[in-house]
Formats: C-alpha cells, structure tokens, sequence
C-alpha cells in the first residue's frame, strides 16, 4: 500500500472525504477505486459511489478475495444508505464469511453492524436485536461503537423505552466525540433530539394533548384503557388486545374513545365506520353485529353499552379512557413516518419494510404526492421517494416493529 492510498485511508477513517479524494482521485487502480467510492459515498453521491465500488471489486485479482469482500461490505453500506434493501442480505454473508475466515474482525464486526441495520429498517426488531446481542460493543472502534449504541437507542425508542435510549444515546456520542466524526455527531444529536419532540396526540373527555415519547410510555404502562391508534390495538397496563387485522373493530373502538364519556349516536358510527351517507337496515343491522363482537372482545377490560341516543364505552373501576393518535393524520402514517427520516426510499424498500405489495405502495404514494406530502426523484428504476419536511414531531411510534411492551 503506498502513501497515497494510505493517508486516503487515514482521511475517510476521520471523516474527511475531500481529502482523500486529493489523494485518490485521479487514479484508477483497484484500491483508488474504491477509496473514491468511499468517499463519493460520505458525501452523498450514493449512485457514483456503488458504480465504483464494483468496479473496483471487479478489477481485483484472483488472490485479493479479503479486499474484493471489504468492497461487497462497502457497497452493501452505500446500498442501505440509498434504502435498497432486496438483494444485499446473501452478498453481505458471504463477504462476512470470507472476512472471518481471513481473520478480518474489524470488517466482519463492520458487516454485522450493517445486517443489524437492514433489520432494523426493515422493522425485524426481535431479529435485529438477537444479531446486535451477538456483538460485543466494548471491543468495537469508537466510530462502530457510536452505531451500534445508536442501534441500540432506536430499539428502545420503537420499544418505548426511553430510559434505555437516553443510556445509549449518552455511550454513542463518548464514542462520537472518541472517533472526531462530525457526520456520527451530528446522528446523535438528531435521535437525542427526538426524545423532546411531540410523538402523539392524547385525546380523553374532549381535551387533547401533544405527548412526548416518555409520556407515551408511562401512559401505555398505566391502568387507564388506551385506544391506541398508532398501532390499531386496545391496552390497559399488561394486557393488550390487537386490532390491526379487525379495522371495523378498531374503528368502532376508536369513535367510542373520541366521544368518551358521551354517547355517540348510531348514525355516526354508521357513517364513519361504515363510510356512507345514508344508513338503511342493513347497516344498523351490521353495527349491532359489530358492537356485539366488540363488546365480547373488550369484555376482560370494559363494555360498550346501549343506549337510546347511541353507544357509550365504559370501563370496569371508573377508570379513564384515552385514545392515542399518531401526531400526524391520515392512513399514511407508517410510509410517511418512514420517508421522513431523510433519504431517499425505493418503493420495493418501502415494501418490505412495511409487508405490503410493492403495487399498494406505489398507489400509496400517488395518492401521498397528488396530497402534496412527497416528491420523487429520478425516474423507472432509479425513481425515489422522499417526504417533505415534517418539523416537530418524532415517528417513532409509527414505524415498523414498534411498541412492544413487556
């Protein structure tokens, strides 16, 4: 390795791209290559950075599978970065295992973070939080650290566990400051950020409420009954009972909350739940039914009653009922809470990471751009989607795989 190549590598190592480039950028050797991938990468080229990246691993010999595999592991980097999720899942492992094998830890703890990563992203949070057990932080680099502690945090923030968060927080800018990277800072200061902003809307006897993170924890661990929109299911303390698969349910749940402790009158519901203007037997037939099942399935924790104006939601000890909106509206919460962390998503990224079909997405995202919530970028395949800016509020609580409380 001659000079150049190695103060490039001292350059990137500290976060300072355009130095390296000064000392690569005219060359087109294999380890150039990729040095200037690198870099185009921490710069945000994220395309021109994957095109070099290859080509630099094509370009090595046959003895230089430890460097064709360090250039798998980069690529797989820029590729989550660009949230291209669907095929670096086998490249990855296969890279992992011949850095192992070669006696590479620091690149193979590297690759690790980055399979730990695309779990997280794909909303796997029990997945991704056994492969994060498996690595043992205090041996990692400080610039590593700092991202797995920031893993660490984001799966306590999904979990609602924020006296977790704020530990790991704390480690992973120790790590941060160890490394010099402003860029990791900067990460940091963003997630710590997010424990201050509004995460959702509290709604009981006609008053609502902005909560933060913290306060939605300790309302989801208190005994009032919550109706929680964020992610479709009734809670009170331990007990949880799911509705995300029952949206009439829910729905009826959720208009019961709103008016609680009133009564809200059967035309409506009909009407809300049921999505039209004019209600005929059938349809007071079918809330009967309904109301029926709901009041069986909510039986452990309260009633819905009948009365002559309506329906009113009663819980057993007098307790309070609250019902937990998401801090934005809309039934585009999930994508647009994904969108808005910044980088630009596919829509077969966005697929998996909310289990629907790539062609419910792509519909999803019409009907978001025509409301003026995002904007693309490029176009075929190359197309990316991207939210406006949502300011103020944190969307922890609507992102795959979150709320998991013990």
């Amino acid at each position: 390795m001659d000079s150049l190549i190695k103060a490039a590598a001292r350059a990137l190592a500290a976060g300072d791209a355009l130095d390296a480039l000064k000392c690569v950028a005219l060359r087109e050797d294999p380890p150039a290559l990729a040095l200037r991938g690198i870099a185009m990468a921490q710069l945000g080229e994220y395309p021109r950075a994957r095109q070099l990246l290859r080509r630099a691993a094509r370009f090595m010999g046959d003895r230089e599978d430890v460097a064709r595999a360090r250039c798998v592991v980069a690529e797989a980097e820029v590729a989550l970065a660009m949230r291209d999720l669907r095929g670096c899942g086998r490249t990855l492992a296969a890279a992992q295992a011949v850095l192992e094998a070669r006696g590479d830890h620091a690149n193979v703890q590297h690759a690790r973070l980055i399979a730990v990563r695309r779990l997280l992203l794909l909303g796997r949070a029990q997945e991704c939080a056994a492969a994060l057990a498996d690595i043992d932080t205090h041996e990692l680099p400080p610039a590593q650290r700092a991202v797995a502690e920031l893993i660490v945090a984001e799966l306590a923030l999904r979990s609602l566990q924020t006296a977790t968060a704020r530990a790991a927080l704390s480690r992973s800018r120790a790590a941060a400051r160890m490394a010099g990277i402003a860029m990791l800072l900067a990460e940091v200061d963003e997630a710590d950020a997010a424990l201050a902003r509004p995460a959702a809307r509290r709604v009981s006897a006609g008053r609502e409420y902005a909560l933060r993170l913290h306060e939605v924890e300790e309302l989801l661990r208190s005994d009032v009954l919550v109706v929680d929109a964020c992610r479709r299911g009734i809670r009170t303390g331990t007990q949880l009972i799911p509705l995300a698969r029952r949206p009439v349910l829910f729905a009826l749940a959720r208009e019961l909350a709103a008016a609680w402790p009133g009564v809200v009158d059967r035309q409506t519901l009909i009407t809300r739940v049921f999505r039209t203007r004019f209600a005929d037997d059938s349809h007071r037939a079918r809330l009967r039914v309904e109301m029926a099942r709901l009041r069986a399935l909510i039986a452990p924790l309260g009633s819905v009653e009948a009365q002559s104006g309506g329906y009113a939601l009663t819980v057993r000890g007098g307790r309070e009922v609250v019902l937990l909106l998401p801090p934005i509206d809309g039934e585009r919460a999930s994508l647009l809470a994904l969108l808005s962390d910044g980088e630009a998503w596919s829509t077969s990224a966005l697929a998996l990471a909310l289990g629907v079909s790539q062609r419910e997405i792509q519909r999803a995202l019409i009907e978001c751009e025509n409301a003026g919530q995002v904007r693309s970028i490029g176009r075929a395949r190359s197309q990316r989607w991207l939210a406006q800016t949502i300011s103020g509020f944190a969307t922890h609580l609507l992102l795959p795989g979150a709320i998991t409380l013990d």
